[in-house]
């Protein structure tokens, strides 16, 4: 068995941007592995480790030596490598010289295809020593760092400057030089604690020995664990919750080494402030951990992690609050000076703020907004008047103090201010909840008030970034018009709002500047509206085809024609709820072959639907005339169905033609040679296809072991 030992790789840096460290350790673990794996040098195990001056991954039982290999090639056909005389032609030569042989050293590979020359020989396995510089080099020149810096006279270029490489395997230093350092066994630990070089005995034994005599936790996921849980130790002994985002957690854990929690005060005077802006404060500004009651009131109180154990933590608390006192002072500033201005009357000044150069300014928009809410408020449920005032007030917080200090507050500053200028709680709350959804998965607007200006925002938003020629393209999407597209659809589908997108995006067109009039431009924001709507819809479990069905339906009314746009995605979700409960049934199976066979018939013979009515005394098999008898009341059933979107019940009704349509086509010739005859039958046929699509498309959907669709 081949001989193997841990394998260590460290790049030692200055302090790595604590917000990139663990894409940069994911990276960096996945490059290394990748590395090894192509050079056929597979470990038993590896781990990643990520600390603020340190990259570094450990591989278990790496082979000394690759695996021996095998080259087999084969060469030039015989007839071709060697001429009349049985000398070696040109080709068999250069085959020879490419596999450093002579043509007498060759081989011949027959088989029943012929015969060719042929070479084989065991080649043995490289030195892992020597394959890793390059490992090494390629995983580092492909992380994800977006600039890079040099330093000194140096051309070298990383994320931050490099001082020490550690390259182990088992206890031999593996010589690789990378950045102009040349590779040893003398890793650091923390910069206080254990400032001098610290010799890696054993690759094996890194992160133990680092944390042991370095006091540095190098694991990532076990430093967090350790930060979190010494956090939940210090708010349980002060009385309180911490408040633990992740995002806050994961950079806290970027910047220190050697975590130690302590708890710190602030004046109650400043409780004062609205929470939000102080838990920003905290949060962003200083990297605390705010404390709540267990009934959810802030607590005049915070944690912090300090990267050391002091000798004096009292000294460390009085400095974090000293450090805090100035910020909380200032969002107290901001909240009293923000009051002295009614947020009504900032209105007029948006007309200053820019908010898309050939769209006008923020106040342009708000015009907008008001005015396509006020058509779209009593589909809501909600008061025109009120949501057109709310309208005018949403963006008005963006010119306080507060928000430019703290713009993540925007909205939620604008209901604190609406309400200390007396407008009810409804109001007031939808100046904050119509941010929402800010990404995937967060909660949606909750009274129909904010739910109706959350979807006119975002619906001017696209109508007029898309009139400008803007759209998104691959990657590229800088005014998120696809979370703004999707947060409009799971609006309406998860809030119950039935609305017609054209419909709504037309008057949203309309109130565009004149000369971004382009009737085009509804119909692209539409689809591209129902292009996310797909994609949410099959990401919580609809088929592909089955949203091709539903998407494919016509509306069949009165007058037999295609009378609406199929674009309400409420309409469209009951659809296919519906449609994916029916695909299940044999009924299914039946009429969406049938139907493909219909479509089939009418297109060959070029008969575009809506067909006119067939002609009864056309009709000459009796298969004909049942199936024309059925198809009458169903009309008037279906279409009273599909009018309260009983699409469930609607499609068992049409199970019900499953018979008298397989008999049609078992006893009927739809392309008899009396052309009239003909004609009407592929009416009646026409009149079927209308009837099948009302509700899906049936024709395509694709149930298991659907019958053929030859017509």
């Amino acid at each position: 068995m081949a001989e193997s030992r841990d394998l260590l790789v460290e790049i030692g840096t200055e302090e790595l941007p604590p917000t990139a460290l663990p894409g940069l350790m994911q990276a960096f673990h996945r490059e290394i592995l990748a590395g090894l794996e192509k050079q056929a040098l597979q470990p038993a195990g590896h781990q990643a480790f990520a600390a603020p001056r340190r990259l570094a991954v450990l591989l278990r039982d790496v082979p000394v030596q690759q695996p021996d290999q095998q080259i087999s090639r084969r060469g030039p056909a015989l007839q071709a490598a060697f001429d009349a005389d049985g000398s070696p032609t040109r080709a068999a030569e250069g085959f020879a010289r490419s596999c450093g042989v002579s043509v007498q050293e060759l081989g011949e590979e027959r088989t029943e295809k012929g015969a060719w020359l042929h070479f084989q020989t065991n080649q043995a396995g490289a030195l892992t020593a020597e394959l890793l510089p390059e490992i090494v080099r390629h995983a580092l020149n492909r992380l994800p760092i977006p600039r890079r810096m040099r330093w000194g006279s140096s051309d070298s270029a990383f994320v931050r400057p490099v001082h020490w490489i550690v390259a182990l395997h088992g206890d031999a230093v593996v010589p690789l030089q990378v950045f102009g350092i040349d590779s040893g066994n003398r890793s650091r630990g923390h910069r206080f604690h254990a400032p001098q070089p610290l010799v890696i005995r054993e690759a094996g034994d890194y992160a133990a020995q680092l944390q042991r005599e370095g006091f540095v936790i190098a694991d990532f996921a076990e430093r967090r664990a350790r930060v979190r849980e010494q956090v939940e130790v210090q708010a349980k002994a002060a009385g309180g919750v911490a408040v633990i985002e992740d995002a806050l957690l994961d950079e806290v854990t970027a910047l220190v080494e050697w975590p130690v929690a302590i708890t710190g005060h602030f004046d109650t005077r400043f409780l004062a402030v609205p929470s939000e802006a102080l838990v920003s404060s905290m949060q962003g500004h200083q990297k605390y951990f705010p404390l709540r009651t267990s009934s959810g009131e802030l607590m005049p109180a915070f944690i912090t992690v300090a990267n050391l154990e002091s000798r004096d933590p009292a000294q460390v608390i009085r400095g974090n609050e000293r450090v805090i006192r100035p910020r909380l002072a200032d969002a107290e500033f901001f909240w009293n000076q923000d009051r002295k201005q009614p947020l009504a009357e900032r209105t007029e000044a948006l007309q200053q703020i820019i908010f898309q150069k050939r769209l006008g300014s923020l106040f342009d928009k708000s015009v907008r907004v008001a005015a396509l809410v006020r058509l779209i408020a009593p589909g809501f449920g909600t008061d025109a008047d009120r949501a057109e005032q709310a309208a005018m007030l949403a963006k008005c917080d963006l010119l306080t103090e507060m928000v430019g200090e703290f713009p993540e507050l925007q909205g939620t500053m604008g209901r604190h201010y609406a309400l200390h200028d007396g407008l009810d709680a409804e109001l007031a709350g939808s100046l904050e909840e119509h941010y929402r959804p800010r990404f995937a998965g967060d909660s949606l607007p909750e009274t129909p008030l904010a739910q109706a200006l959350a979807v006119a925002e975002r619906a001017d938003t696209l109508i007029g970034i898309f009139a400008i020629g803007q759209t998104p393209s691959g990657d590229k999407d800088p005014f998120a018009l696809r979370r703004a597209a999707l947060g409009l659809m799971r609006i309406l589908v998860e809030c119950g709002h039935s609305l017609s997108l054209r419909q709504l995006f037309r008057h949203a067109h309309d109130h565009l500047p004149q000369d971004l009039h382009n009737p085009e431009v509804i119909t692209a924001v539409v689809e591209f509206c129902l292009d996310r709507f797909r994609a949410y819809v099959l990401e919580r479990g609809t088929t592909a085809d089955v949203f091709d069905a539903v998407r494919g339906a016509r509306a069949y009314g009165d007058d037999d024609g295609i009378g609406a746009d199929n674009d309400d995605p409420v309409d469209l979700y009951r659809r296919l709820n519906a449609c994916a409960s029916f695909r299940q049934t044999d009924a299914a199976i039946s009429l969406a072959a049938a139907n493909k066979r219909v479509q089939n018939i009418l297109r060959k013979a070029d008969e575009s639907l809506p067909t006119p009515a067939p002609a009864t005394e056309l009709f000459e098999c009796d298969e004909e005339r049942t199936l024309h008898q059925q198809l009458q009341p169903l009309k008037e059933e279906i279409a009273a169905l599909t009018g309260k979107q009983r699409y469930q019940e609607a499609l068992s009704v049409l199970a019900g033609l499953r018979e008298p349509v397989d008999r049609f086509f078992d006893a009927v010739m739809v392309m008899a040679e009396d052309p009239a005859v003909r004609r009407n039958r592929l009416h009646l046929l026409g009149q079927l296809a209308m009837l099948l699509g009302s509700v899906a498309d049936l024709a395509r959907l694709t149930p298991e072991h659907a019958p053929s669709d030859s017509a």
